[in-house]
């Protein structure tokens, strides 16, 4: 029989990621707060996954939402300029 191979352990450990909307004490995004909603969002204009943002599904889901109405209003562009 062969012997499993052992990954070596991470040297530094992973630091979690800072939830953006808790730091900034936003409890409830709105679709009118184009500045906040600009943080999610990456430079070709795609929203930022939960991964990259920290934050929690239902914050991700009301951030998402909140880019799609303020799109919808004009108040954000579908992609970014270039």
């Amino acid at each position: 029989m062969t012997a499993k191979k052992i990954r070596p352990s991470r040297t530094q450990p992973v630091e979690k990621k800072k939830n953006l909307l808790s730091g900034l004490g936003i409890k409830y995004v709105d679709y009118k707060d184009v500045s906040t909603l600009k943080m999610f969002l990456s430079e070709r204009g795609r929203i930022r996954s939960r991964r990259v943002t920290g934050l929690t599904v239902r914050q991700q889901r009301q951030v998402a939402t909140a880019i799609r109405n303020a799109r919808e209003m004009a108040l954000l562009p579908y992609i970014a300029e270039r």
